[in-house]
C-alpha cells in the first residue's frame, strides 16, 4: 500500500459525490434518528431560506457569508465546502463544512463557552483563597 494515498470519504458506504446526487427521501433514509425526525417534520421556512443561502453561495463563491443563527440545523451534503458563520451567543463563528461533519448539526461547531482558565486570586477573593503556595 502507497504511503501518499489517500482515504477517499464514504457516508455509510456511499461517497460524497452519491450523496450529494440522492434525493432528500433517500438521504433521510440513511441519517442517524434524530436528524431523520427532524427533517421529516419539515425544515421550516427558516431552514430553508437557509438552504436557499447555501445554494446562492455555492453557485457564487466570491459573494457574502452564510451567516446564521440556526444551530440546530442538520449538515446536509449539498453544504460541503462552503463556510457558514453559526452564532455562538456572542459573535458568528466560521465553520468551513467538511465531509465527515454530515449527520451532524451546526451548532456542534460553534461552542458557547470557553473553557475556564483559573489564575491567581485578584482583590476581593476570599480570605482563604488568598494563600497561594509557591512553586
Amino acid at each position: 500500500m502507497d504511503a501518499d494515498m489517500v482515504k477517499e470519504f464514504r457516508y455509510r458506504g456511499r461517497t460524497l459525490q452519491e450523496l450529494q446526487e440522492m434525493s432528500m427521501e433517500e438521504l433521510i433514509s440513511i441519517l442517524p434518528s434524530r436528524i431523520r425526525r427532524t427533517l421529516r417534520r419539515g425544515l421550516g421556512e427558516e431552514r430553508l431560506k437557509l438552504l436557499r443561502e447555501v445554494k446562492a453561495a455555492k453557485d457564487n463563491p466570491s459573494g457574502k457569508p452564510v451567516k446564521t443563527h440556526l444551530r440546530d440545523m442538520p449538515i446536509l451534503p449539498n453544504m460541503v465546502g462552503l463556510t457558514i458563520h453559526v452564532t455562538n451567543g456572542k459573535e458568528f463563528v466560521p465553520i468551513e463544512i467538511k465531509p465527515e461533519m454530515i449527520g451532524h448539526y451546526l451548532g456542534e461547531y460553534a461552542i458557547p463557552n470557553k473553557p475556564v482558565k483559573h489564575g491567581t486570586p485578584g482583590i476581593g477573593a476570599s480570605r482563604s483563597s488568598l494563600y497561594v503556595p509557591l512553586k
